[in-house]
C-alpha cells in the first residue's frame, strides 16, 4: 500500500510541475515549485525547509521519489530499463562513495557561499530538470539546450546504468537530506531472524543500499521507494518505526499494481511537453511584429520584485520558472559566461507589462519577490535610452511618436529637434524620474533590426 501511494503522489507531482514548467496552469501548480528545497533554502523560505527536513527526519528521504521532478524522472528511466532488461538486470549492494559525495557538497556549498551561481545551477536537481523541459518545448539560443541535453544525456545513462546513483553520490540536495534521514524514525528494517539470505530485495534497490550481508540498509541512501519490501516474500524486510523491537508477523504484499498508473502519468507528462510553444505577439491584435534583435546593454536588466542584480543572480538557480511562464517573453537564459542560464530580459519580443507579476509569484528560490501589480508600478528596473541615429522621427521625413504614444507612465514626450524651430522635427525625450524600465517603447519602436530606443538596467531596482 505504502508503494502504491508513493507512486500515485508522485505522479501526480511530477505531471503538475511538468506541466508548470512549460509554462500551463501555473496559477494552480506553483506553490508546488515553493516546496523545491533548494530554491526554498534560497529563498529562506523557513516553513517549507523546516518542513521538509521534519519530514525527512520521520520518514526518510520520501522527498526524493515524490517531490523531486529529478528523482521521480529516474524512477521513470530505471522502470523502462527493468521492462526492457528483463531477469538478467539486477542491482547490488555499493559502499557509499563518501569522497565523491561529499566533495560535490562540500564544493556545492562553497559555490553559494561565493555566489558562483552558475556551479549552483549546474549541480541544483530541480533546476537541471527545469533546463531539460524548457529546451524541449522552447528553447533559447544554443547555449542553454546544449547543456540540457548533455544533462539529459548524463542522467538518463546513470539511471539506466546504476538505478539512483545520481541522487546518492551528485545531487546536493540528496546528500543534505541524506545527513537527516541516517536517523529517520520510520525506515525498512530486516528482521534477522526471517531473512534467508535470498537477496531479493537487495537486487531491487535502486540505490545500492542494501546490505544483505550484514543485515543493513543505508538510511542516508534509501529513496523510499518501497521497492525492496515489495521483493521481499517471507516479510523479512518492513517499513516501520526504527527503534523498537521488530515485528515477527511475516507481512504478505499484495502485486504492485500501480506501476501501470506511474507509466500511464508519465505518459501524460511527456506528451504535455508539446504544449508550450507561445504564438507570435501581435500588436494590439492586428499588424504582425517583425522580428527585432535585442540591443548590447551596458546594464543588465532584471526583474521587478529582483531589488536589483545582486540579490537576483545570488539567490536565482535557472530552473527557468519564470522563463517558461513569462506570458510576453521578455525572459530568456543567458549565455555570457557570469550568469550564464540564468533569465536575462530582453523587449524585442514583448515588454513587461505593468500588470503581469506572473514571474514574481512562481519564483520559488527568492530572486524574485512576491509583488503586487500596485507595487510594480512604483518599481524602476531601468530607464530608457534613445538613439536620435536610428530614430525615424528624427530624419524629419516620418513624424512616428510610437514610444510616446504607448509609454504607460508618461515618461516620453516629443520636443522639437531645433527648440523654437515649430518646423523642425518632434523627437522622443525620456523623463528618466517616471520611466520604469517597462521596455514598451523598445518594443515597439518601428525601428529595425535595432529600436532607436532601447532600456538600460539599474543596478539597484527603484521603489517609489
Amino acid at each position: 500500500m505504502a508503494k502504491k501511494i508513493r507512486i500515485a503522489a508522485a505522479t501526480v507531482f511530477f505531471i503538475c510541475i511538468t506541466l508548470l514548467l512549460v509554462g500551463i496552469a501555473e496559477q494552480w501548480f506553483g506553490w508546488m515549485a515553493k516546496l523545491q528545497f533548494l530554491p526554498a533554502c534560497l529563498a529562506l523560505n523557513v516553513a517549507v525547509i523546516v518542513g521538509i527536513l521534519l519530514l525527512t527526519l520521520v520518514v526518510g528521504r520520501i522527498y526524493c521519489s515524490v517531490i523531486c521532478p529529478m528523482g521521480v524522472f529516474q524512477d521513470i528511466i530505471i522502470w523502462i530499463r527493468r521492462k526492457t532488461g528483463g531477469k538478467k538486470f539486477k542491482y547490488s549492494y555499493k559502499k557509499e562513495n563518501k569522497l565523491v559525495r561529499y566533495a560535490i557538497w562540500l564544493i556545492f556549498i562553497a559555490c553559494i557561499i561565493a555566489g558562483l551561481q552558475v556551479i549552483v545551477a549546474l549541480l541544483a536537481p530541480y533546476s537541471a530538470y527545469g533546463r531539460i523541459v524548457n529546451s524541449i518545448v522552447a528553447p533559447h539560443g544554443w547555449l542553454v539546450p546544449v547543456i540540457a541535453a548533455l544533462t539529459l544525456v548524463f542522467v538518463v545513462w546513470l539511471a539506466w546504468s546504476s538505478g539512483r546513483e545520481y541522487c546518492n553520490t551528485i545531487c546536493p540536495v540528496g546528500t543534505t537530506l541524506g545527513l537527516v534521514s541516517r536517523f529517520a524514525l520510520f525506515r525498512p528494517v530486516i528482521d534477522k531472524s526471517m531473512c534467508v539470505d535470498c537477496h531479493a530485495c537487495e537486487r531491487a534497490c535502486k540505490s545500492h543500499c542494501i546490505d544483505v550481508e550484514n543485515r543493513k540498509v543505508d538510511t542516508s541512501r534509501c529513496v523510499d521507494c518501497f521497492d525492496c519490501i515489495d521483493h521481499c516474500k517471507l516479510g523479512a524486510l518492513k517499513y516501520r518505526f526504527a527503534y523498537g523491537e521488530v515485528a515477527r508477523k511475516p507481512m504478505h504484499n499484495a502485486p504492485d499494481a500501480g506501476r501501470r498508473a506511474f507509466i500511464a502519468g508519465s505518459v501524460l507528462a511527456a506528451s504535455s511537453l508539446t504544449l508550450g510553444a507561445q504564438e507570435r505577439k501581435l500588436d494590439g491584435g492586428l499588424a504582425a511584429v517583425l522580428d527585432k534583435k535585442a540591443p548590447k546593454r551596458e546594464q543588465r536588466i532584471t526583474p521587478p520584485g529582483s531589488d536589483g542584480e545582486r540579490n537576483f543572480y545570488d539567490h536565482c538557480t535557472a530552473c527557468q520558472l519564470c522563463i517558461a511562464n513569462c506570458p510576453n517573453e521578455v525572459l530568456r537564459p543567458s549565455t555570457d559566461l557570469g550568469h550564464m542560464m540564468q533569465p536575462k530580459m530582453d523587449f524585442d519580443r514583448g515588454f513587461c507589462r505593468p500588470e503581469c507579476t506572473t514571474c514574481s509569484e512562481l519564483c520559488p528560490a527568492g530572486a524574485i519577490k512576491p509583488i503586487s501589480v500596485e507595487q510594480k508600478t512604483f518599481i524602476h528596473i531601468g530607464h530608457a535610452v534613445v538613439d536620435l541615429d536610428l530614430c525615424l522621427a528624427n530624419s524629419g521625413d516620418v513624424s512616428c511618436g510610437s514610444c510616446a504614444a504607448h509609454c504607460p507612465m508618461g515618461a516620453i514626450s516629443m520636443v522639437r529637434k531645433i527648440k523654437g524651430d515649430v518646423s523642425s522635427a518632434l523627437i522622443p525625450t525620456v523623463i528618466e524620474d517616471r520611466c520604469i524600465g517597462c521596455g514598451k517603447c523598445e518594443f515597439l519602436c518601428p525601428s529595425r533590426p535595432f529600436s532607436a530606443i532601447h532600456v538600460e538596467g539599474l543596478k539597484k531596482h527603484i521603489n517609489e
